[in-house]
């Protein structure tokens, strides 16, 4: 199991904004429920996500600015989600309205930057009016600004606009990426499936000879887009994209040496499942975030006697719960 730090490693963290107008509570609901546990000090998140929650509760408390009730499906502040820069030390902030563009939260938003100054990386609005347990909707507003925040795990620029995915672990992150790294033949092929902004392929396009990557998120393809525009001319050339689900673009792994699956908790799709059997690649690394996918996806990739499981290892991202990132390493039989 690689492990890291205990407290303070969470960059990244969406808290739910409830409670009655002048005395808001921003957190994490209460197991099955909508009530939600106000986490001031919170030693798991980094401190400038506690300072943000903070500058955002007197903003919402300041402005008079309604909370979302669940039940009543009214209120205007909904969630607030934070996602900390390594390189400036400063904060995205994302606060999501029940409302369908930001001016009724002009004014909150407002005094948020002026309260951040310089610890503020960027302000954004996001709009979302469905009645469902879902945190983000698909409209973004940007208030104050860069587009996104960027990273580097050892190789390009990763960017991350604020719809896209991340780890909220990076130090764990990297440690898994610098795993991958040294599992990659130098001048290999390599196919990689769910590849979000492009956190794992962009990190290691310097031993590769050519990469395709696929991805279905608008945001994260976006975050993508802006990585590959940010590498000079050759490496961009031993990249292809493919948008779409991983099933829709299955057959890109047919011409690869080594393929890197890292899907969501549901797993592999079905169809890549039956092109990785049919057509088994020399190497299939699959990075998985739940236990009992992974179990169920490798009991189907072994079945056929075409790949066999010849390695894992256990990255601790989330400390102090269940849940662990495996890589699990496949070999042509």
């Amino acid at each position: 199991m690689i492990s890291g730090a205990t407290s303070g490693f969470r960059l990244r963290a969406r808290l739910a904004i409830r409670g009655r107008m002048g005395s808001p509570k921003l957190g994490l609901f209460e197991l099955g429920t909508h009530h939600v546990v106000h986490i001031p000090s919170c030693r798991v998140q980094h401190p400038l996500i506690n300072q943000v929650a903070s500058i955002v509760r007197g903003a919402l408390v300041d402005t008079q600015t309604s909370c979302y009730s669940d039940k009543a499906q009214l209120g205007l502040a909904r969630y607030l989600q934070v996602v900390i820069e390594r390189r400036s030390q400063s904060a995205q902030v994302v606060l999501v309205g029940h409302c369908p563009t930001a001016a009724p939260l002009a004014e909150c938003l407002e005094l948020i930057r002026t309260r951040l100054g310089a610890a503020l990386h960027s302000l954004w609005f996001n709009a979302n009016l469905e009645a469902t347990n879902a945190i983000l909707g698909p409209h973004f507003e940007r208030w104050h600004g860069p587009e996104s925040v960027s990273e580097n795990f050892g190789g390009g620029e990763v960017y991350y606009p604020p719809g896209a995915f991340g780890q909220s672990n990076l130090e764990i992150a990297q440690a898994l990426i610098d795993e991958l790294r040294g599992q990659i033949p130098a001048g290999a092929r390599v196919a990689e499936f769910y590849a979000g902004v492009g956190a794992i392929g962009l990190s290691v396009l310097e031993q590769v000879g050519a990469i395709s990557m696929n991805e279905l998120s608008p945001q994260s393809l976006y975050g993508l887009a802006l990585g590959i525009a940010a590498l000079d001319e050759g490496r961009r050339a031993r990249i292809s994209v493919m948008p779409g689900s991983a099933g829709s673009a299955s057959a890109m792994a047919s011409d690869a040496q080594i393929v890197i699956a890292d899907p969501p908790r549901k797993g592999l799709d079905e169809a890549l499942i039956k092109q990785l059997t049919s057509r088994p690649p020399e190497r299939l690394l699959y990075i998985s975030c739940a236990l009992d996918s992974l179990l169920r996806d490798a009991a189907q990739l072994t079945a056929a006697g075409q790949l066999r499981l010849a390695g894992l290892k256990a990255f601790n991202l989330q400390p102090f719960t269940t849940h662990v990132e495996t890589l699990a390493r496949f070999e042509r039989a």
